[in-house]
């Protein structure tokens, strides 16, 4: 059998990846994957230090990994959907045959043949923690799917208002099109977001709800809608064309008022657990009192002998 093997992935000459690129490796019997979508900013080369570690043998191999970032031909896709995935982890939609798979469950729903996958986030990621791992569950992935071709009456009505509304009832939202991705893919309807192209008689785009960089690629290989498939040495990993879209209204912006309500509320809270504190009638616990012993309970005066000098200035 194999030898479990653990790889550990970095900027060459720097400690750790850069933020657009991630590594995951579930076991040391697995393989790991580097998978990402770099924007705009990180057009060009990016050289990536890949070690493995023989976990039997614990001889040690490296391997250079030149990227290449280039411009998206074709440049975004105006209409993009984004699913949860609750029955699978992050590296079971990486590999290409698993994108493939889900490709063809999406096309059957949007009834459109032109989609492509330009991004695969982990729900943990999303959440930003990293809990105890659960044996038999998985953590969720987010897979946004784009097209040039309008959405289908069936994704339409998963996200209408009413839909909504029996989502805030624990109840399946309003589509008909609910077991085209099963037995193979359990989605999450209530979490389904699409995204459509800005309106130009209001000048007004439409916002992204989360902007999170599109992932996915292999060991030794990169590949999705950030790249076609390729042999992953000084090829170039495509980005969204302009790159950014849509960043400065991911981040939250809070009228002035209501931040120094916030802050009023919260030296109010301050000050009231202060003053609770202070007319405490409960005695104080021996174990915080000065020179208490906690083995004899005996305490003495830290300032009864002067002689030894312990309360001697240092200088």
């Amino acid at each position: 059998p194999a030898a479990p093997v653990t790889f550990r992935a970095h900027l060459w000459h720097r400690p750790d990846l850069p933020r657009w690129l991630r590594f995951v490796q579930r076991d040391p019997g697995q393989p790991g994957y580097l998978y990402g979508c770099p924007l705009a900013p990180e057009l060009g080369t990016h050289s990536v230090q890949v070690l493995a570690y023989n976990r039997r043998t614990f001889a040690t191999a490296s391997q250079r990994l030149l990227i290449g970032v280039a411009p998206a031909p074709g440049g975004d896709a105006p209409f993009q959907a984004e699913f949860l995935v609750g029955n699978r982890d992050v590296e079971e939609l990486l590999p290409e045959a698993a994108r493939e798979l889900f490709l063809q469950a999406a096309a059957g729903l949007w009834e459109r043949g032109d989609l492509h996958v330009i991004n695969v986030t982990s729900a943990l990621d999303r959440g930003g923690r990293v809990p105890l791992p659960i044996e038999g569950r998985r953590e969720g992935v987010y897979v946004q799917v784009g097209s040039h071709s309008p959405f289908s009456p069936c994704l339409v009505a998963a996200v209408s208002p009413q839909s909504r509304a029996r989502c805030h009832r624990g109840q399946r939202p309003l589509a008909s099109c609910y077991d085209t991705f099963a037995p193979h893919f359990s989605i999450r309807w209530c979490n389904l977001t699409l995204v459509r192209p800005p309106n130009p008689n209001n000048g007004v785009q439409t916002p992204i709800t989360r902007c999170t960089p599109s992932f996915w690629g292999g060991r030794s290989q990169f590949w999705g809608r950030c790249a076609g498939p390729t042999d992953g040495t000084g090829t170039p990993i495509r980005g969204p064309r302009g790159g950014a879209g849509g960043t400065p209204g991911c981040m939250p912006r809070c009228p002035r008022s209501l931040q120094l309500l916030h802050h009023s509320s919260i030296l109010g809270d301050t000050r009231e657990l202060r003053l609770m504190a202070g007319s405490r009638d409960v005695p104080r616990p021996l174990s915080t009192l000065p020179m208490f012993n906690v083995r004899t309970g005996q305490r003495t005066d830290p300032a009864g002998d002067l002689g030894h000098g312990a309360r001697a200035p240092l200088l």
